[in-house]
């Protein structure tokens, strides 16, 4: 009987270790856009645009072109990347003190500019490469190093819903709220990275997928504890689906 290959790392996936902690997420987001792009793209089509934070070093990830931004300036760089080569696919891959934070200002400019770039952001409620302080994302409630006793509404405010706060805006073509906690879901995020990147294809404009996603090691959980927290807490409070569509 002859060998059938059932699993194989995608074309747009170097053959380099994860640098990421025992049970992040981080590395199952990497291999869905590695398959999506993989599937759709040709290596010198696309360009991406690597964060400050825990994907740092997301350009020894991707086998494709990869430039580095400053903390935050993802979505610019993008943009200049995409306005200089139009016939480029262009993602940006960004955690939310990137994004949410320091990148607030870029990531609301770029949607309501409607780029035609394509967005993957990494909600794990917490600044990881950094320690473990409180994010933008944090959940009411939640313990970091700067919220030892869990984060306040009266003194730190609520968490930042960012696909909902993007949705209103009128330049976005597509705002999705995704999971990676267990088969079915992480099924339903690749299917929303796809579409993503369709859309961009397609020249229809602005897209972000959230990717809701565990840092065990700062939140002080088990690999499987921080799951569940995903399934139960997160999900509670930022719900997944799509919030946009044109």
């Amino acid at each position: 009987m002859s060998k059938q290959t059932v699993y194989e790392r995608p074309s747009f996936l170097t053959d380099v270790p994860f640098h990421y902690c025992p049970g992040c997420t981080h590395g199952i987001v990497h291999r869905l856009v590695a398959e999506v792009l993989s599937e759709k793209f040709q290596q010198e089509d696309v360009i991406g645009v690597a964060p400050v934070g825990c994907a740092v070093f997301a350009y020894n990830y991707f086998n494709c072109d990869m430039f580095e931004a400053a903390h935050g300036r993802a979505p610019a760089v993008a943009t200049g990347i995409k306005r200089s080569l139009p016939e480029k696919i262009v993602f940006t891959y960004q955690g939310d003190g990137d994004l949410a934070s320091i990148g607030m200002a870029e990531t609301v400019h770029a949607a309501t500019r409607g780029e035609n770039i394509t967005i993957i952001f990494i909600n794990n409620g917490i600044y990881g490469m950094t320690g473990g302080q409180m994010a933008p994302t944090t959940l009411i409630g939640e313990k970091t190093t700067t919220s030892p006793y869990g984060r306040s509404k009266e003194v730190n405010g609520n968490p930042i819903h960012v696909c909902e706060m993007l949705a209103t805006l009128n330049g976005p073509s597509f705002i999705a709220r995704v999971s990676v906690h267990d088969v079915q879901n992480v099924r339903n995020a690749k299917r929303a990275i796809a579409k993503a990147f369709d859309n961009q294809a397609e020249k229809k404009g602005f897209s972000l997928i959230e990717v809701l996603s565990t840092c065990p090691t700062n939140w002080g959980k088990t690999p499987e504890e921080a799951l569940k927290f995903v399934a139960k807490d997160m999900v509670a409070e930022y719900p997944l689906g799509t919030f946009k569509e044109v």
